[in-house]
């Protein structure tokens, strides 16, 4: 048994009380920025730019402050009466702020793409049907599995014979699911030499550096899509250039 002092019934009903607190700070942080913003508020004068910037903060370090009071409360209810609350406040899913190069002269990409193996069997098919057409994608080995074998073999072959992105466009036909994914967009000082990180090639994703990025999910609802770009030029109406809205599940945005 843990040595932790277990929680109790009087740490969830403080938990709770932060949590009223923390409602009725957010709540005024809200309301005298609202005002502020009305036609009594301050106007144009660098002093009204300067007020308004202290009451977003003040709004946003509300925000805060009540994710993590009901964070709390959360894990104490469930660990003291196996109760959960109905509410989820989100955390900040933001990159933080933008230490790059003004103007890269080099670009690094990640992507990553989450698949579930819905139909192994399509998966082996495919794999063999791959093979059948040109020998040369299958191993060379002699005791290499065959690709209609094992997942393992069939991956290798489909993915040693096709792009990245035809797999992400034909997903169904090989068997696969498709879940989150995710492409960012690095800005580097000078391009790297050639092999030099290929022993830990995902080390340098360094957020400080992206320039910009682009999630699919399936959590987007089409009124979430955001297009944001850092370190770029942004138009006056504060959009990105070309950047348009993306297919519904698509959130692109940029750091900080």
């Amino acid at each position: 048994m843990s040595d932790a002092a277990q929680p109790t019934a009087a740490d969830v009903r403080a938990a709770v009380e932060a949590v009223k607190a923390a409602l009725d700070r957010h709540l005024e942080a809200v309301e005298r920025r609202s005002e502020s913003s009305g036609p009594s508020g301050p106007a144009g004068a660098e002093g009204g730019a300067g007020a308004a910037a202290e009451l977003d903060s003040a709004v946003y370090a509300a925000f805060d402050a009540l994710a993590a009071a009901g964070e709390t409360y959360d894990e104490l209810l469930y660990e003291v009466y196996d109760e959960v609350t109905p509410f989820e406040i989100p955390g900040s899913d933001t990159l933080p702020a933008y230490a790059g190069p003004e103007v890269p002269s080099a670009l690094s990409v990640f992507v990553r793409r989450d698949y579930t193996v819905s139909e192994p069997q399509r998966l082996l098919a495919q794999a063999e049907r791959v093979v059948e057409l040109d020998p040369e994608s299958a191993e060379e080995e002699s005791e290499a599995p065959s690709a209609g074998s094992s997942v393992h073999a069939a991956l290798g072959v489909l993915f040693g014979e096709y792009e990245p992105d035809e797999i992400a466009t034909r997903h169904k036909e090989f068997g696969l699911e498709e879940g989150d994914s995710t492409l960012w967009v690095l800005a580097g000082d000078e391009p790297s030499e050639p092999g030099e990180w290929l022993a830990a090639p995902f080390e340098q994703a360094d957020p400080q550096r992206v320039v910009c990025r682009f999630d699919v999910s399936s959590v987007f609802d089409d009124e979430d899509l955001i297009t944001g770009v850092t370190g770029a030029d942004v138009d006056e109406d504060g959009e990105g250039a070309d950047e348009g809205d993306g297919p519904a599940g698509e959130r692109a945005g940029g750091a900080g």
